[in-house]
């Protein structure tokens, strides 16, 4: 996510910390370079005129074009901008600032109501310039300040209107000592330093300078000055910073990955704020794809690793859900499709990147031959968005770990969302059904928070059984079988361990052949017409002394009685059981590695993004 460092100073900053405050943002800003980031920029207070500088690109690549050196104060902001709306650029990048450049900006989340904010702030005359969903922020504020509210008023009626995930640092021209701020989900915390305030996205950027926190809750705002804090909350009014106050004594490593060992785990940890951003982003965009499937003759859909498991389970939504004629390939072999794909076609891509070479040449392949194609990508304006007809972005974040996590589960989101849309203007699903399968879909954020408290520590226990483990079967029936194909994938790629999946009605055609006492089998059982089926594959297993570990639906008695090892979820339809049922094998895949004494962020041999074919 975008990273946010503030610092207010009670002389100018090379007085107080010795060297120029543009400095200072600097590295305060590389310090949070983990986070991603695409864009630059920061704003500084120079005798109340403010002075904005930003630009497309990485911080060192662009320091001597922003001229970090050459600017000194006592108040400033800097950001580090991760594309969610509008395309990485100069005009995007942040700091953003209100018509007259009174009112300057930066944010970290999405805003979900901005679009509503925009039309009503562009009738009253405020021009926009960037396609950003945060400058509607500054203008709103310029509105209320144009009404006679002091600057603290206009910051708690913000705090009230906003919706989504945000946090925000504000600086107006006139209170030039001051750092408004607000926070709702995303992120922000405050640094307590002599003469000095920091607030920033996180501990990393101000730890060379204090060690001295005070951590943000959501609702909460106010600002910091160098010898003020002052923090309000909408629900519980004023707060007694003090009382919250904490000293760290974490390293910088521990702390940019939020106190996790990992970022993997982080990420696992950071699912339901994922699926809540997409959720509330992908409207739009879903909208201009349902017409293209829903008159396409034949649907392929095509991705690698990881994201071609969300594409096998796509793949079984659009047929059984949608009735779709919808085939999955494997980018690599698209070579063998040149004389399949045709005019009436459409090719679903999925990259979490958008740079994944084997997509993208399947994509080129595809649209050669005349086929329609829709990217689901994390990346906005990637190259196989930019390539594609139609695209629906989740909105994961960055994803620093090598294993994807946050950003599988959000594809699987995005696939179920479009389904959904695409059967109910197809006519392809009785409408109450469908409603109830988008009631669950709002519910998900919440239930793998749950299921992520409820069997985390199980699953750390279990992990030190399997990490003297060599081999393991991952088996599943009907949209089982794609998320046994990804827990088996994990514990191959972080753990080492030769994990096969495959669907469990082909045990007796020669895998079962390997399965000797204490063999590792995972079952994924859904609240389908499966269940009944897996418990004859489960007693095939037992029958040879297998150590069995299952994921079932919550109080699935005949599949309790006879699995070593349960992990139970709520009862879903498996079309939204799908997306839930990833995590817990995320996290087993996660602890057998770290039992085994294995770095989960760098296995060996791969890479986040595969660009060579």
């Amino acid at each position: 996510m975008c990273g946010i460092i503030g610092i207010a100073c009670s002389a100018t900053c090379s007085k107080v910390l010795g060297k120029f405050l543009g400095l200072v943002i600097k590295e305060c800003l590389l310090n949070l370079e983990y986070r991603g980031y695409d864009s630059v920029g920061f704003a500084i207070i120079d005798e109340s005129n403010i002075v904005i500088r930003k630009s497309k690109g990485k911080i060192l690549d662009v320091e001597k074009k922003l001229s970090f050196d050459e600017y000194d104060g006592s108040v400033g902001i800097g950001h580090t901008r991760w594309a969610t709306h509008g395309e990485p650029s100069d005009r995007n990048a942040h700091p953003h600032t209100d018509c007259r450049s009174n009112i300057v900006i930066v944010h970290n989340g999405i805003i979900h109501n901005y679009l509503e904010l925009k039309e009503m702030l562009i009738e009253k005359g405020h021009v926009f310039k960037s396609e950003t969903d945060t400058e509607v922020i500054p203008h709103f504020l310029e509105d209320l300040l144009a009404k006679g509210y002091n600057v603290l008023d206009a910051v708690r009626t913000l705090a009230k209107v906003l919706k989504g995930a945000y946090a925000l640092a504000i600086i107006v021209s006139s209170e030039p000592q001051k750092i408004y701020f607000i926070r709702n989900v995303s992120p922000l915390v405050i640094g307590v330093g002599s003469n000095v305030s920091f607030i920033a996205s996180d501990i990393p950027a101000f730890l060379r300078f204090t060690n001295k926190v005070i951590v943000l809750d959501d609702g909460d705002f106010g600002y910091v000055s160098s010898s003020e804090i002052y923090i309000e909350n909408v629900n519980k009014g004023v707060i007694d910073w003090r009382k919250r106050m904490r000293i760290v004594d974490w390293t910088p490593e521990m702390i940019a990955k939020e106190g996790f060992p990992h970022f993997m785990l982080k990420e696992i940890h950071e699912q339901p704020i994922a699926l809540r951003n997409t959720l509330a982003s992908v409207g739009v965009e879903i909208t201009d794809v349902i017409k293209v499937l829903a008159d396409s003759n034949r649907i392929f859909l095509t991705a690698c690793g990881t994201s071609f498991h969300a594409a096998l389970v796509g793949e079984y939504i659009f047929n059984t859900l949608c009735g779709l004629n919808a085939t999955t390939f494997i980018a690599s072999e698209y070579l063998r499709y040149r004389k399949v794909f045709r005019e009436g076609d459409v090719v679903v891509a999925i990259s979490q990147s958008g740079e994944t070479i084997d997509t993208l040449m399947a994509v080129r392949e595809a649209k050669k031959c005349g086929a329609k194609v829709v990217a689901i990508s994390n990346i906005l304006y990637s190259a196989i968005p930019r390539e594609s007809d139609a695209v629906v972005y989740t909105r994961a974040g960055p994803e620093i770990g090598v294993a994807a996590t946050k950003t599988f589960t959000t594809q699987l989101l995005v696939l179920l969302l479009i389904s959904i849309e695409v059967a109910g203007f197809l006519g392809a699903e009785n409408r109450q059904n469908l409603e109830y399968i988008r009631k669950e879909v709002r519910e998900i954020p919440d239930i793998i928070e749950n299921v992520i408290h409820l069997h985390e520590a199980r699953i750390r226990r279990l992990a030190e059984k399997l990490k003297n483990k060599t081999n393991a079967f991952f088996l599943g029936r009907g949209i089982g079988v794609p998320i046994s194909m990804e827990g088996a994938l994990k514990l191959k790629e972080i753990a080492y361990v030769h994990a096969e999946a495959y669907p469990a009605g082909e045990s007796k055609h020669g895998p079962i052949a390997l399965v000797e006492e204490d063999f590792p089998v995972f079952f994924a059982l859904f609240e389908d017409e499966y269940k009944e089926l897996l418990i004859s594959n489960i007693e095939e297993m037992k029958a040879r002394r297998a150590f069995t570990i299952g994921l079932i639906p919550k109080n699935f008695n005949e599949a309790i009685k006879r699995l070593d090892i349960i992990f139970e979820i709520p009862r879903l339809t498996p079309y939204t059981a799908a997306i839930v049922y990833a995590v817990p094998y995320q996290l087993i895949a996660y602890y057998t590695s770290v039992s085994k004494g294995l770095d989960p962020d760098k296995p060996r041999n791969l890479a986040k993004t595969v660009t060579v074919e």
